[in-house]
């Protein structure tokens, strides 16, 4: 099949890639959409902890089923459905105790598995979930990062009347700032980058610059306590470690953001207990899907709109663009119309 390969840091192209086979219990995919984020711009720009090359990355994927395996029993070949990316190994201790995104066999479909930016992606039938009627391809394809932020706040036991601060505004901060929204909690937003802040805004947010006055504007917004839930959505070793200094006492820090292998984040000693602030990681989602498209095509949820369309064959130049400038645009898609028909 015809896929966009990453063959090593900064080297994409289209190739070749041998096309999956269907076994008994797996879904083969026709990908119509395929979000990029900022865990594939790790991966490109050599930056991820989990990368091995060569890959087909993407891994936020809508399409229309082409096969279905002799023991698949809820897809049917044309249904559109989306693709949950994150595969157990069903025996850790994780698995066993429904935690398969901390699985110690991790395996994620765009990374370890070939992703979506091929004509082909395959993925076991309980990794897929049917798109509900009135929902498009691109705007299916926003289910997965959407589900990030529905973890993320359950991670931080997100309340009504919460105070919250998300550090970053790039796609998954604006997806956490709409599901803390709808969670109704009282939230403010920051980024250094005012077109992200401005989108923010739009969609109804208090929005802050992350400049060297943050944790004085968050204090005098809160009274002199710090915010409820911290949840920083950057990756940045400073933003991590700024989170304690943002949280009230008793308050929850989630960090979602990745970091490059081997970089530490320091926290000050003392304030593990003179805060008795919860630190808490979040990874992927678990059983976040149903949420997340249902969300999706009720229209609660508004980010989708940030979407800039992209040919798949063209995501080279994309991913290029992207890495010299990740705020060329707010969220790219790459996309392809998609034939069932088509020869595999």
């Amino acid at each position: 099949m015809k896929a966009v390969v990453l063959n090593a840091p900064e080297n994409l192209a289209v190739a070749e890639w041998p096309t999956p086979r269907c076994g008994a219990g797996d879904v083969l995919i026709v990908p119509c959409a395929a979000g990029i984020c900022s865990g594939d711009l790790y991966l490109y720009g050599g930056r991820s902890p989990y990368a091995q090359y060569p890959l087909i990355g993407g891994h936020e994927v809508c399409g229309r089923v082409a096969e279905v395996g002799a023991d698949v029993r809820r897809f049917k070949p044309d249904d559109l459905v989306v693709v949950e990316p994150v595969v157990g190994c069903g025996h850790c201790y994780s698995c066993r105790h429904g935690r398969p995104n901390c699985c110690v066999n991790f395996c994620l479909i765009g990374l370890h598995r070939p992703g979506g930016y091929a004509e082909f992606c395959l993925a076991p039938e309980k990794n897929i979930h049917l798109v509900p009627p009135g929902l498009d391809p691109v705007t299916a394809s926003f289910a997965e990062p959407l589900t990030i932020a529905l973890h993320s706040c359950r991670r931080g036991n997100m309340q009504a009347g919460d105070s919250c601060v998300i550090l970053g505004a790039g796609p998954i901060g604006l997806a956490i700032l709409e599901v803390a929204q709808l969670r109704g909690a009282r939230v403010v937003i920051t980024d250094l980058n005012e077109e992200r802040l401005a989108f923010a805004r739009e969609l109804g947010a208090e929005t802050l610059t992350a400049d060297s006055n943050l944790l004085e504007r968050v204090l005098a917004q809160t009274n002199g306590d710090g915010a409820d839930i911290v949840i920083e959505a950057t990756g940045n070793v400073p933003a991590m470690q700024s989170t304690l200094d943002l949280a009230a006492p008793g308050g929850r820090v989630v960090i979602v953001g990745l970091v490059r292998k081997g970089l530490g984040v320091t926290f000050p000693g003392l304030d593990f207990t003179r805060k008795e602030v919860n630190i808490l990681g979040s990874r992927n989602s678990v059983n976040c899907f149903p949420e997340a498209l249902a969300l999706l095509v009720s229209g609660a949820v508004k980010y989708p709109r940030v979407a800039t369309p992209i040919p798949l064959w063209d995501a080279p130049a994309a991913f290029a663009r992207l890495h010299a400038n990740p705020a060329a645009m707010h969220k790219g898609v790459l996309i392809r119309p998609a034939s069932i028909n088509e020869k595999r």
